[in-house]
């Protein structure tokens, strides 16, 4: 059987010179395909509007239990037989972090994706240093670039990832302050509970957190079939199935009890979670995020759960 899916440009597990030089290589294409995906969903948007303490009116919206009485606009309440509260807008400058996870599994691309989950999950977050650039927030990338505000965060943040140190697993945050928020990029294959570990401090800090799951579509349908040799990019320990289509079923459950598992932790902290496969379009993440960002429930599109 032909190989479905392969390890982007293999390199020793110990060279770690030549994997920095490979990323190095990907950022500028990836740059470039982040600007032509942020202009493409920017276009006829007026900046990252969110809700908060501001003098400018945002919207009317349907007054929900438990609010404060005082923000009721009874004047607009008048008109029909609904309650409303007036939303401001957002005017101060806020710190977004973003990171994208840079281990080995992430250089995985099957022949039903048209990208390495790696060139991905490059292109979203820094399609989202462009946008939230324009809009005036600061944007950093923990243990890579401290925040900064400026139109040219996506190019500053390109050349931070070119020569910032290969580290696995998620990143340090001890400089990430609170009533921040945290975009985090990877492939999240680790069990919910080691993950959701080191995250729900971060939550107990006031952080918001926001996780992007990028995923090849042959890990989430597992099509492969008689004999298969499977391989860890991270440890190289190898396994080899006589009849791969005997473990189908049980790995995609575990595959997508994982996921739900993840997703439903995050949401108790409060946090979102946005599941992206590499065989759709970059900007159906880069949307979905936005909207949290700026105070919207996203609604789901093929292919993600939001």
């Amino acid at each position: 059987m032909a190989s479905i899916g392969q390890i982007v440009n293999p390199t020793p597990g110990n060279d770690a010179l030549s994997r920095a030089r490979q990323r190095a290589a990907l950022v500028p294409d990836c740059l470039v395909e982040a600007k032509r995906i942020a202009n493409t969903v920017i276009a006829g948007w007026h900046g990252r509007r969110k809700r908060g303490i501001g003098e400018n009116f945002w919207q009317f919206r349907p007054y929900s239990e438990g609010e404060s009485l005082s923000r009721i606009d009874w004047r607009r309440s008048a008109r029909d037989d609904h309650t409303y509260v007036r939303d401001r807008e957002w005017e101060a400058a806020h710190t977004i972090w973003l990171w994208a996870d840079m281990s080995p599994s992430m250089m995985f691309k099957s022949s039903y994706g048209s990208v390495s989950k790696e060139s991905r999950a490059l292109v979203i977050m820094l399609a989202l240093a462009e946008i939230l650039a324009r809009s005036g927030e600061r944007i950093g990338c923990p243990g890579v670039m401290e925040p900064v505000s400026a139109r040219n965060a996506a190019e500053r943040l390109a050349a931070a990832l070119m020569h910032a140190p290969l580290t696995g697993g998620l990143p340090e945050t001890a400089m990430v302050r609170g009533w921040s928020d945290l975009i985090l990029i990877g492939d999240f294959l680790d069990d919910a509970p080691s993950i959701m570990a080191r995250l729900g401090p971060l939550a107990r800090r006031g952080l918001r957190g926001h996780v992007v799951e990028i995923a090849d579509p042959a890990e989430e349908i597992f099509p492969y079939n008689g004999r298969t040799e499977f391989t860890d990019p991270e440890t190289g320990e190898r396994l080899t199935s006589g009849r791969a289509e005997s473990l189908r079923e049980a790995y995609r459950n575990a595959y997508l009890a994982r996921r739900e598992n993840l997703g439903q932790s995050l949401r108790h902290l409060g946090w979102t979670f946005v599941s992206h496969r590499t065989d759709h379009l970059a900007s159906e993440a880069l949307v979905a995020v936005h909207m949290y960002l700026s105070g919207m429930p996203a609604k789901a599109t093929h292919g993600g759960q939001f």
